[in-house]
């Protein structure tokens, strides 16, 4: 049967997403989920939600939101663009700014599903390569930067958790297009930023910054996310998002957990302190660990047996993400690891408990 899709479609393999066993007793460490529940505040206001006007289309601008967000990042409401998940963010920036046959350019190894935005798009992706320190080059980001309409940057990138400095990122802007700050870890950070690289001449007002509710707030099951840029970048981009991207719970439960930032830094705290307690814990089985400024810790095994080493895991119901970037080594092969996302203390626990006999079988 001949195929009545788009060419662009039919050659892309489409984002795989980490799995999401759906029966109970898993630990569950392969997406970056936060451990611990959202704030009670949220509960309320999802409730309060739902015995309100369901019945009724939700506010197209999600005002009271972005009033709450432009406090927190010290800039106007107009500065802030609401959407269903970082996710429809990335998805609107790049319609926004990318037409097809024009290209774009992220770090990698990182986030793939720049990829397969670009690809939906019609767009080209071009690749800046990072080295074994998780560093690029200077001089092969200044040529990429003139060939491209959008740079794509995760910080603290994933799957390490490396995080670049200012001056670094700059290197990145394009001469003509915009810089994505894509940070879905950006709480865990040591020092996590409230606005000032927005204000940062470096950028040329021509940085967007995109954040998610799914990680430091513990809402992935809402799908709620949010950009920050100068207010000219927003307003074009508004005329691509739908007309109601976000719905009435989930702009309730995303003001009231901004709100609460007691509740998110009391998680973040006890999320960094574990992740100290596994980086630590894990080179006495032979894994080497990545210094990471997210909820998550890169590993590479003495070994190299990390799938064997993740089915292992999985066969005693423990999930963490084995991942694979082809073309990612300095000649042409095949980088992987393993990513594995902190969890409680109970969970880890659990990790450290059974790593000793998967390890020693390999």
């Amino acid at each position: 049967m001949t195929s009545v899709f788009r060419p662009a479609i039919d050659r892309m393999a489409g984002y795989a997403p980490g799995e999401q066993p759906q029966e109970g007793g898993w630990v569950k460490l392969n997406t970056n989920e936060n451990p611990y529940p959202p704030s009670p505040r949220v509960v309320d206001a999802i409730r309060r939600a739902a015995e309100g006007r369901l019945n009724v289309y939700p506010d197209p601008s999600a005002t009271g939101f972005r009033k709450v967000a432009a406090k927190l990042f010290n800039v106007d409401p107009d500065w802030i663009l609401p959407a269903n998940g970082s996710d429809e963010n990335l998805t609107i920036i790049t319609r926004s700014f990318c037409d097809a046959g024009q290209s774009i350019a992220y770090p990698y190894p990182s986030y793939v599903l720049y990829e397969s935005l670009a690809q939906i798009q019609g767009s080209q992706v071009l690749r800046l390569r990072l080295n074994s320190q998780w560093q690029w080059d200077a001089a092969e980001a200044a040529e990429l930067r003139k060939k491209i309409r959008i740079f794509f940057v995760p910080n603290p990138n994933s799957p390490t958790g490396t995080l670049w400095s200012a001056e670094q990122l700059a290197q990145l802007l394009p001469e003509q297009g915009v810089l994505i700050l894509d940070e879905a870890y950006g709480d865990f950070c040591q020092k996590p930023h409230r606005g000032e690289l927005l204000r940062n001449d470096l950028f040329d007002g021509r940085m967007i910054v995109t954040r998610t509710f799914s990680k430091s707030y513990s809402l992935a099951g809402i799908r709620f996310g949010f950009a920050v840029a100068h207010p000219d970048l927003i307003s074009g981009m508004l005329k691509v998002k739908d007309s109601y991207n976000c719905d009435t719970v989930a702009i309730a439960a995303a003001t009231a957990a901004l709100e609460d930032q007691d509740w998110m830094l009391q998680n973040r705290a006890r999320i960094l302190a574990t992740r100290e307690r596994l980086a630590a814990a894990l080179p006495a089985f032979g894994f080497l660990v990545h210094p990471s400024e997210a909820n998550f810790l890169w590993t590479t095994h003495a070994t190299g047996q990390h799938k064997e080493i993740y089915e292992q895991l999985k066969a005693r119901k423990i999930l963490v993400r084995f991942m694979r970037f082809p073309d990612a080594l300095p000649d042409g092969g095949t980088l992987d690891g393993l990513r594995i996302t902190i969890g409680t203390d109970a969970e880890i626990d659990r990790v450290l408990e059974v790593m000793g006999d998967v390890t020693n079988g390999l």
